[in-house]
């Protein structure tokens, strides 16, 4: 009977050990399926954003013939951040797209006609919710990393994610002032 209760014991201590490390293992898959979905949701607004870039190019190409520099550095910088693949790419076409697209639209204050217009109109206040998306969705992702890397770096959480392969992950980063929605004012005084 002792030697049966001593098996027990051993059983139970192996399950309990098992069950812990099976546990932490999927908390960890969960946290970095979380982060993957955090950074889809960020791609998704990115993406919407790079959609809108043509139709505005489109609406505001007939007014600024001659400002041809400026709306090849958003095509151009859209088209970047199209093509871009990883965390660290996409944050710097990011920044990239919205430093052309703020020196875009203030060049876009001095067409009067264009600023009047409804689909210009319609088009920046679009693309201002979509800054604002992208922005929550940048939190988002960098709240989910975040709680992903300070997971698998604690005791015995670190243990498992070297075992199992799972390593840190990338902050989306942006510029200085980045975050700021492009500031596009209207003068109704014309």
């Amino acid at each position: 009977m002792k030697k049966t209760s001593i098996f027990i014991i051993i059983i139970a201590i192996i399950v309990i050990c098992v069950g812990f490390f099976v546990s932490k293992y999927n908390g960890m898959v969960t946290l970095n399926e979380n982060v993957d979905a955090k950074f889809s949701a960020i791609d998704t607004q990115l993406q919407r954003r790079a959609d809108l870039i043509p139709n505005l190019v489109s609406a505001v190409q007939g007014y600024m013939d001659h400002e041809q520099e400026a709306i090849n550095k958003v095509t151009s910088a859209r088209t970047k951040l199209v093509n871009a693949s990883t965390v660290a790419e996409k944050a710097e076409a990011d920044n990239a797209l919205t430093s052309a697209l703020n020196g875009f639209l203030a060049l876009a204050e001095n067409y009067p006609d264009l600023k009047a217009s409804e689909n210009f109109i319609g088009l920046t206040d679009e693309l201002a919710g979509t800054e604002n998306r992208i922005t929550t969705a940048r939190k988002d992702y960098n709240d989910a990393v975040q709680n992903y890397n300070t997971t698998i770096k604690r005791f015995p959480d670190s243990f498992l994610a070297s075992m199992f392969n799972f390593s840190e992950k990338e902050y989306f980063k942006a510029e200085e002032g980045a975050n700021e929605v492009p500031k596009v004012q209207f003068n109704t005084a014309n």
